[in-house]
């Protein structure tokens, strides 16, 4: 028996005709047809509920660029025009973004991450002469006409960045004179950075330059907690995994830090700071 279709008729004054103008029925399911018949309250709903959630996703991701220093001290308008060839990502602890020697394929621009510059030596081994976190970029090379790494990036706290292909990151260098001002003077400060790193991992004690790399790397992830690995510290500061677990000794034991299976927090900052050496003012 072929199933007949019976019309939908609602009764003058009636309690559904009362409901659907009263707003309180969305939509009318046709179990004949297998349809649903939304009322226009309901795909007004629908719509403005589509753009809130368009809305969301470029308030994210304009939030997530904001949070790096670098883009947000440009205008609104150029730094909106560089999200189309932004891209959000999470970095893993560990993970090499450019290796030396190696074509740079993209530029980042850190929000919660850190990332440790090397300069690498025979075998693989490296001497950080950098850290960058959400104040800087890493990458920087290609901003000065240079497309072939001097040395390594690597990871050394998780988190997220956005991420550019070097390509289009140079056609918006060049095109674009207020991020050459923000740019240009934070490639000279890397180089003094890396200047007084260099002096600093030669002349000063273990125990000093470690308190130094504590507070920069808790500077760039602006928490008091993080997690590290003593081999990465170890690789960082260019020494033995023993030498750390010599040096972290007494800092513990001042109760300045705690360290426990790779977390690490800072108890006393001021301490710290006074266990320093002069590096870390000047950085």
């Amino acid at each position: 028996m072929t199933p007949q279709t019976v019309p939908l008729r609602l009764v003058k004054d009636g309690p559904e005709q009362r409901a659907i103008e009263a707003g309180e029925i969305d939509a009318i399911i046709d179990h004949g047809g297998s349809n649903v018949i939304l009322l226009p309250a309901a795909r007004r709903a629908l719509n403005q509920a589509a753009k809130r959630g368009t809305a969301a996703k470029r308030d994210t991701a304009d939030e997530i660029t904001i949070a790096n220093s670098l883009l947000a001290a440009l205008p609104r308008a150029e730094y909106q025009r560089l999200l189309g060839n932004l891209e959000p990502l999470t970095l893993k602890s560990g993970e090499v973004l450019h290796e030396q020697g190696a074509p740079i394929r993209h530029v980042y621009f850190p929000v919660d991450c850190v990332v440790s510059l090397l300069a690498t030596v025979q075998e693989g081994q490296g001497l950080e002469i950098g850290l960058v976190g959400y104040e800087g970029m890493v990458g920087i090379a290609v901003a000065l006409g240079q497309d072939i790494a001097t040395g390594r990036a690597v990871v050394q706290v998780a988190g997220t960045a956005m991420r550019m292909k070097a390509p289009h990151f140079r056609q918006e260098f060049q095109e674009c004179p207020l991020l050459r001002r923000e740019l240009l003077p934070y490639a000279h400060l890397k180089l003094a950075l890396a200047r007084q790193t260099i002096a600093c991992n030669c002349f000063h004690a273990v125990e000093a330059r470690l308190a130094r790399w504590l507070l920069m790397t808790s500077d760039r992830v602006r928490s008091e907690n993080f997690f590290l690995t003593q081999d990465s510290l170890a690789a960082s500061l260019g020494v033995r995994r023993t030498t750390i677990n010599v040096a972290a000794g007494p800092l513990k034991r001042r109760k300045l830090v705690s360290y426990s299976r790779g977390r690490i927090r800072i108890l006393d900052r001021k301490g710290l700071e006074a266990a320093s050496c002069r590096c870390y003012a000047r950085i």
